[in-house]
This record gives C-alpha cells, structure tokens and sequence, in this order.
C-alpha cells in the first residue's frame, strides 16, 4: 500500500531533516522517499517510478539496494544515483517537497502515520505542489522540441516516458 502527497515546510539542515525521516521509518514500521516537488509532474509522475522500481526489485534487475532509492533512480529519469540525487532530492530552505509512503502491512492507517509525520517534521501538506506545469517539464531536462511533440494534455506522458525510459539505459 503506498500514499503520495505534496508538503511544504523549512528545511534549514537537509541532513538533519533526513535523520528525521529515517527514524520516523524506524520508529514506525514504514518506508518514506521524499523528493523535490518542483520536479515532479503529478501523482502519476511518482506512481509510475514506484511500480517500475518495484518490479525492478521482483525482477532482480534493481541498481540500488531499496525501493525507495530505487523509485528515486526511476522519478529521475537517470541510471545512476550521483545524477538522481542532485536533481530529485530534498533541497535546503523553504521548499515543496513530495513524499511516497510505503507500507508492507494492509491494516496500517497510512493516513494516520502520514499526519503525524507533517507533524513531527514540521511540513504542512500542500497537494498543490504535485501538480507540475510547462516550468517543472523544463526544470526536468525535457525540450522545446519535445514539448512541441504533443498536446498540453499529454504533457505528463513526456515524463512518463523518460521514466520508462530508465529501464531501457540501465
């Protein structure tokens, strides 16, 4: 079971707030990936690099040691990780970040874990900041050109595609 949300907040100390993060996970039995919003185009964005990482991880065809890492390598559009970080990972000041939250236990209330976790690290959920435009297709490395070889409404396929693509130059 995974739940996506967008969230903003002040991160002064990225390694202090991702200490945080991971001893939420440890704490409570559950997984966390968090990115930068100001790259990602929509839930499906996410949803999509989650699914391609786990079946990567079924098919022991995995780059990194977790699924989260993983599902960062895949909502990159990169191969490895000294790319993918860079681009997709938390970034320092008062940011939009987006957060998937993996539980391997059906009965877990993941709305629950999801609320206390704003709470404890201080974020305010903001949907909003998942919601990508023109900006966050260029921010991602994808072209005029490539723009200009669809509708606005197929917009998110272009990222949808760079994600596929992750599987192909691995």
């Amino acid at each position: 079971m995974i739940k996506i949300i967008g969230a903003k907040g002040n991160i002064q100390d990225v390694d202090g707030f991702l200490k945080k993060v991971l001893q939420f996970v440890k704490e409570n039995d559950i997984l966390i990936q968090v990115f930068d919003a100001e790259l990602i185009y929509g839930k499906n964005h996410l949803f999509s690099a989650f699914e391609h990482a786990k079946r990567a991880m079924d098919r022991k065809t995995n780059t990194t040691n977790s699924i989260e890492m993983e599902t960062l390598l895949y909502s990159s559009g990169e191969r490895q990780l000294k790319l993918a970080i860079p681009k997709m990972g938390v970034k320092k000041g008062n940011v939009s970040i987006a957060l998937i939250f993996i539980s391997k236990s059906q009965n877990k209330n993941l709305d629950k874990v999801v609320s206390e976790f704003l709470e404890e690290l201080s974020l305010k959920k903001d949907n909003s900041v998942l919601e990508g435009d023109e900006d966050t297709l260029n921010k991602f490395g994808i072209s005029e050109n490539e723009l200009k070889t669809v509708t606005k409404a197929k917009y998110g396929n272009l990222i949808l595609e760079k994600v596929a693509m992750v599987d192909v130059i691995k």
